[in-house]
């Protein structure tokens, strides 16, 4: 009797051992993968990163060349010359407008 005990001790520890490192070797691969996709999900994250970088300086050089566009066309010259060959206007000649009040007609004297 004491060699079946033995025997099914034996068994019983054999079983648990392969079970230990079956459950070790699927929580290293767990593990693994794990890594991998974080690893790959940052790779992921800088690449957008960057790719926003690259768009948002392509956006800056178009403020500024809109900007220089704005600059160039307020301009008091650009703005005579477009108004004088594209829409057809000329300068007015300057006038001068008198008013003759009579004395008796302000109103602080009444």
């Amino acid at each position: 009797m004491r060699r079946r005990s033995k025997r099914n001790a034996r068994k019983h520890k054999e079983f648990i051992q392969t079970l230990t490192f079956f459950g070790i070797t699927i929580m290293s691969i767990m593990g693994l993968i794990g890594y991998l996709w974080v690893y790959t999900e940052i790779d992921e994250t800088l690449v957008a990163i960057e790719v926003q970088k690259a768009t948002l300086d392509e956006l800056n050089n178009s403020i500024k060349e809109l900007q220089n566009d704005i600059a160039l066309l307020e301009r008091v010259d650009r703005i005579t010359e477009t108004a004088r060959k594209d829409l057809g206007m000329v300068f007015a000649s300057p006038e001068t407008i008198s008013v003759y009040i009579e004395p008796g007609n302000l109103a602080l004297n009444k």
